[in-house]
């Protein structure tokens, strides 16, 4: 008898089966949520801010230029593969090795077939979905009626069109290459192609298909050799952008002459495909090889060592002028008004008279000094804070423009220490609270700023207009996030600011805008957890159904993300709009692709010492416009963009791809424009091309005789000088106007001199009418300074102010003790027919608490100096006893710090100290060094060198006095 065995069941691989489809399943479930839970996040936030289109408008583009870039790949491929598989020959001789080869690729041929089409029509996908602004601005290019000087073509061509045929080109040709590879490895493979004693044989099938692939690579080459023709006017040479001589007479015809050989190289391969000779295409193709060393290296090399360089100036003057007319179009700086200038250096009674209404505005306190001070007396408690640096804006108070320091009352969240709960950070400590605003050129009698509106709760001239709002919800150090609002009747739990009323310690209050998705509902919550990774948002019993999540409240990162075509301005400002706190941020339409235009690096052009130098997607340029106003409300983040240059090219295209999303500047109220400015960042990088581009004709820029350069910051000489704002009048100017200025010294590769060459202001002013912009706004003025005369430049103002030994005995005075001496923003202003510096010079604590206080200002006018209490005393002593200058600080009377007497009788808890030194000793030693310095100063005014020397002796004398006494004391 036999017996079979029973077969095992297979019910254990069918669970493992189940089992892991189900797991697998499962995950997929699991990684798609998230990602709807991230793009579900996404819609919540742009649909809350009204800005939808945006997003839906990215989320089509990309999918389209996926799909589309999957198919335009994975679709010839996969033909590429089964034309070279049903093609071959079905009774090839193969050797052992190709044996082997397909019986491991056998099993697996179904799957590659499918698979490889697939691998690389994702990558094709995903790179085609990066270019999808490039397409989209092809799409919606418009003509911008400017040609360029070489092929008579609309620089919107350049602009929109080129980069979008490059890409193509580029993507085409890869498309060829991918096919003609797995052609010939599917044809080697499976024998259509056979390599072997010292001959190679192609089937005529492969013959035909690899031919035709050959001959539309090589023709997409010579289309891409005759694009190139168009892009050597956006490539840089070595002096300029554009081809010179040698480009138009050796480089474009050399790469005409190429394309058109390519197309025949391309027809010999089809003839190929054809007649199955392949001599001739290989043979052209070496013929094309060298044709491209001879005419796109050999002969333009020729031209430009025998021709140009012995002939340089006469034979590229044209191509130079084009490239001095195209730059100061791309960059806006074509209609820049230059003025000769004759500059007075003798300092004369009186000689400001009549620039009065300038020196009123005359900013002495420096907005990147005195945020220590406006801390230490506006931050009230530490979890709020303001900026390092500080803003400059300006108001109309009572009539009267007034130039300002603002800045905002942020909270500081690391502050909180232990306090520092989910609750708190997210529930409580929601906003900052009020705007701080100073005047930049008043001063109190111990040297801190004259605040026009401060304190908690908010008071001064903003509060007493009426419909004030003073919270600050969004703002560039906001927490993460918030989430406020509740049902009306509820506590407030906000903590509002700290100073309650009924004896209560702080003011709640609750949110009552639109500031952010809602998660009132259970699935918002969930989305939001997950998004924050805080499992509190969804089992926080204060989260209610009127609940509101603010984040992304970066000002800046709003407009990005709401116009992310634009460059932003690395400086957003705060100003009060109809009661309002709004950010203000400029934005930049930018480009690379200019014909004929010089690039600049972005990042480095707008480096200074108030600013370091940030990234940028795309930071070498050749073309920008201040092309949207942008503006944040700080309560409740509401985004507004104005299209401020609705005639710039580049912004009306983007205006084609995201429609609606922009207003017109006439629907900007009358207090926007008020204080609406011209961006600072826009004016860096005009200057950092005028400094070569101030020229007109091309010799002189050929010469490069009269380059210029921005003078390094005189406290920090590895940083450029930043421009600054103030209200001054230029000469040609009527009135005094809301201006931004800038100098330059002579450009040289090492040490040069600092003397002054120009002097660049640009009105800032955009008027105070409703939808109308001011008629000098955005006028570049330029002074050329006579090189016959000579004015010192920042550098050397500031040397000859540290070095001389008046100021700094009198520096040494302020530097007792624990005392650090601060030299504030060193401003050049154009008045008295010269060039005044002025510089507020700071005292604060070397350790400890830091309160800068203006304690004195420096003054020069040609190489006269004056160091005084006051600006109007400096300016006085300067211009011989009556300068005729208005200074906001001419009532002030300063008073040294710590010389408040004691009350008699006033019980200082301390025991009273003996001084070491006679206090009437020392006074009178004071009041001789003092009385020798006003000495020699008229003395310097009066040319009288003899009484010059003697009053200089004295106050040696009496400096030396002082030490010693200092010395004596410090000993006993």
């Amino acid at each position: 008898m036999t017996t079979t065995s029973t077969p095992k069941p297979a019910t254990p691989n069918r669970s493992r089966r189940i089992i892991a489809i189900s797991l697998a399943i499962i995950a997929a479930l699991v990684v798609g949520f998230f990602v709807f839970a991230s793009l579900y996040a996404d819609w919540l936030w742009f649909a809350q801010l009204g800005f939808t289109g945006v997003l839906t408008t990215q989320w089509i583009a990309r999918v389209v230029m996926f799909v589309v870039g999957f198919l335009a790949m994975a679709v010839p491929v996969w033909g590429a593969i089964q034309l070279a598989y049903r093609l071959r020959p079905v009774y090839a001789r193969l050797s052992s090795q190709l044996d082997r080869y397909q019986e491991v690729v056998e099993p697996l041929r179904r799957l590659a077939m499918w698979g490889i089409p697939i691998f690389f029509g994702f990558f094709a996908g995903f790179a085609a979905s990066a270019q999808w602004e490039t397409t989209w601005l092809w799409f919606n290019g418009v003509a911008t009626e400017v040609v360029d000087p070489q092929f008579g073509l609309d620089t919107g061509f350049y602009l929109f069109a080129l980069p979008f045929y490059s890409a193509a080109l580029g993507f085409a040709s890869a498309v060829v290459l991918v096919c003609l590879l797995v052609t010939a490895l599917v044809s080697y493979l499976y024998g259509s192609v056979r390599v072997g004693q010292r001959e190679l044989r192609i089937s005529k099938s492969a013959r035909i298909q690899l031919a035709v692939l050959a001959g539309l690579y090589v023709l997409l080459q010579g289309a891409s050799l005759y694009l190139d023709r168009y892009r050597t006017l956006v490539e840089a040479g070595d002096r300029i952008t554009g081809p010179g001589y040698t480009g138009v007479n050796a480089t474009i015809p050399g790469q005409t002459i190429l394309a058109i050989i390519a197309a025949l190289v391309a027809v010999l391969f089809f003839v190929t495909a054809v007649i199955g000779r392949w001599r001739y295409p290989l043979i052209a193709t070496a013929l094309l090889v060298v044709s491209a060393i001879v005419l796109g290296a050999g002969y333009p090399w020729v031209v430009n060592t025998f021709q140009v360089r012995p002939n340089q100036l006469a034979l590229e003057s044209e191509f130079y002028q084009r490239n001095i007319d195209m730059t100061k179009q791309a960059y806006g700086v074509n209609e820049l008004e230059k003025q000769n200038f004759t500059a007075e250096t003798t300092a004369e009674a009186g000689q400001l008279r009549e620039d009065a209404a300038t020196t009123t505005q005359i900013r002495i306190m420096d907005p990147a000094i005195i945020g220590p001070t406006v801390r230490q007396l506006e931050q009230y408690r530490a979890y709020y804070q303001f900026p390092d640096v500080l803003d400059v804006d300006r108001y109309d108070i009572d009539g009267q423009p007034q130039d300002t320091i603002v800045a905002v009352r942020e909270l500081n969240m690391e502050q909180l220490s232990d306090a520092a709960s989910w609750q708190n950070t997210t529930l409580v400590y929601t906003h900052g609270y009020g705007l701080v605003a100073a005047a930049g050129n008043e001063r109190t009698t111990d040297g801190d700023p004259v605040f026009l509106e401060q304190a908690i709760p908010a008071s001064g001239f903003l509060t007493e207009r009426g419909n004030f709002q003073p919270r600050v919800y969004f703002g560039e150090y906001s927490p993460e996030y918030s989430i406020v609002g509740a049902p009306e009747g509820t506590d407030p739990i906000e903590l509002d600011y700290p100073i309650g009323s009924d004896g209560d310690s702080d003011t709640r209050t609750t949110f009552e805008g639109e500031g952010g998705p809602s998660v009132g509902s259970i699935f918002n919550r969930l989305i939001y957890a997950l998004k924050f990774q805080s499992e509190q948002i969804l089992f926080s019993d204060y989260v209610n159904e009127d609940s509101q999540i603010l984040y992304d409240r970066d000002p800046r990162e709003r407009v990005a993300k709401v116009a992310p075509y634009l460059t932003l301005d690395s400086d957003p400002y705060p100003t009060v709009v109809d009661g309002r706190i709004k950010w203000v941020i400029d934005g930049y339409t930018t480009s690379a692709n200019y014909p004929y235009s010089s690039g600049v690096s972005l990042s480095q052009a707008i480096a200074d010492s108030n600013n370091v130098a940030p990234r940028y997607a795309l930071d070498e340029i050749n073309y920008i416009r201040n092309s949207v106003k942008a503006t944040v409300d700080a309560y409740d983040g509401s985004v507004t963009l104005y299209a401020w240059d609705d005639e710039d090219p580049v912004l009306q295209s983007w205006q084609n791809v995201y429609p609606t999303t922009l207003k017109p500047y006439s629907e900007m109220s009358a207090d926007l424009m008020a204080h609406v400015r011209y961006p600072t960042d826009l004016f860096k990088v005009q200057r950092a091309m005028l400094g070569v581009y101030h020229v007109d004709d091309a010799r002189s820029f050929y010469q490069r005789d009269n380059a210029w350069a921005t003078p390094d910051d005189p406290q920090d000489g590895d940083r450029l000088q930043p421009p600054y704002y103030l209200t001054m009048q230029m000469p040609g100017q009527d009135v005094p106007t809301y201006s931004m200025f800038t100098t330059f010294i002579p450009s040289s590769q090492g040490a040069s001199r600092n003397v002054l060459t120009g002097y660049l202001a640009v009105d800032s002013n955009a008027g105070a009418e409703a939808g109308v912009k001011g008629e000098g706004y955005g006028k570049l003025r330029m002074l050329v300074i006579d090189s016959a005369t000579t004015v010192p430049g920042p550098g050397q103002v500031q040397n000859t102010f540290d070095s001389d030994t008046a100021v700094s005995s009198q520096i040494n005075i302020l530097q007792q003790g624990q005392s650090e001496v601060l030299n504030g923003n060193l401003l050049t202003l154009p008045v008295g027919g010269g060039l005044l510096y002025v510089q507020p010079v700071f005292v604060q604590s070397s350790g400890g608490t830091q309160l800068p206080q203006l304690r004195r200002v420096l003054v020069a006018f040609g190489d006269q100096i004056a160091f005084e209490d006051t600006l109007s005393e400096a300016l006085d002593v300067l211009f011989g006893g009556d300068s005729g200058a208005d200074t906001g600080d001419g009532e002030v009377i300063p008073t040294e710090p710590d010389q408040a007497p004691t009350e008699p009788g006033e019980d200082t808890g301390e025991e009273p100290e003996t001084p070491s030194v006679p206090a009437d000793e020392y006074e009178a030693a004071l009041e001789e060094a003092r009385t020798a310095l006003t000495e020699r100063q008229a003395a310097l005014q009066a040319g009288d060198f003899a009484a010059f020397g003697e009053a200089d002796a004295r106050l040696t004398a009496a400096v030396e006095r002082l030490l010693a006494l200092e010395e004596s004391q410090g000993e006993e």
